[in-house]
């Protein structure tokens, strides 16, 4: 079997699964979903750990009453990977697996501070909400301070992270305007041998892993 049979092999398990309680229409859209992710590795964009997530992800918010798209196109630098509506809001969802490139071995948590500071920050322009979903094994090392309501945000904070951030990502730098106005307003962790999603807020999330010595805050490092 060659990698583009196990993805789809898996993503029909994992389909299986999700449509166990949903009626007709539920399941024809995640069923366009599907192939649109197979679609997509035919020519190599995505990969299976992340596709699995996005699905599960996707019927959580479709029986929320979202219209959701996939792998969208935001502008030319900016794909996000999920794209949803509800009446006139727009909400996004970035899928976090816990990847790190070779070329970061040494500095892993930093590297992905930064990485997730980005993320909430660049998206945040182009939706009304912004969420990042995790699987459960693993814990985000964004910046505390973007856990907090931006007018709780303090300067201080704003150039630590614009610091953070500009050590590895400068195409284009993030501005201290687009830190100070960013928000995240939900984490969801998701499971996917379960098919479930379990939505936790921001602050919530990050004062549970301080609190059990999960985490270090890298922007401050």
């Amino acid at each position: 079997m060659n990698g583009r049979e196990r993805f789809e092999q898996d993503l029909t398990v994992l389909m299986s699964r999700l449509k166990v309680d949903v009626d007709k229409e539920v399941e024809n859209k995640l069923n366009m979903l599907k192939d649109w992710l197979v679609n997509l590795q035919k020519k190599n964009v995505v990969k299976i750990n992340h596709s699995v997530m996005e699905l599960v992800c996707a019927k959580y918010l479709i029986l929320r009453g979202y219209e959701v798209q996939l792998e969208y196109q935001l502008s030319d630098l900016l794909t996000c990977d999920l794209y949803s509506m509800k009446g006139y809001g727009t909400f996004i969802v970035e899928i976090e697996t816990g990847f790190i490139p070779p070329e970061y071995a040494l500095c892993p948590l930093t590297y992905t501070s930064a990485r997730l500071a980005s993320k909430i920050i660049r998206y945040n322009s182009h939706a009304g909400k912004f969420a990042l979903g995790m699987p459960p094994h693993y814990i985000l090392p964004f910046p505390r301070a973007l856990a907090k309501p931006p007018r709780k945000r303090t300067q201080e904070e704003i150039e630590s992270i614009k610091k953070l951030c500009d050590k590895y990502y400068q195409n284009p730098p993030v501005t201290e305007e687009e830190i100070r106005n960013a928000r995240i307003q939900e984490i969801y962790i998701i499971d996917v041998d379960q098919a479930k999603v379990q939505e936790i807020d921001p602050g919530t999330y990050m004062k549970r892993a301080l609190h059990r010595g999960m985490l270090s805050d890298y922007s401050s490092s």
